[in-house]
């Protein structure tokens, strides 16, 4: 598999983790593919409810 298969492969896997709502934590990758399987997960994933400031 050359380099541009498996970048896009990554951003695919990405993108089905966020659609089942896994944690963005479970990405296998530590090299290049990282970012191309988190940018398909930020595709995807639902959105996260706003945070409430806690200083009132």
């Amino acid at each position: 598999m050359g380099a541009r298969e498996s970048i896009v492969r990554a951003m695919q896997e990405g993108a089905e983790a966020g659609r089942r709502g896994d944690p963005v934590t479970v990405c296998p990758y530590t090299d290049l593919r990282r970012t191309a399987w988190v940018q398909g997960y930020v595709r995807t994933a639902p959105p996260r409810p706003p945070v409430e400031d806690d200083e009132a």
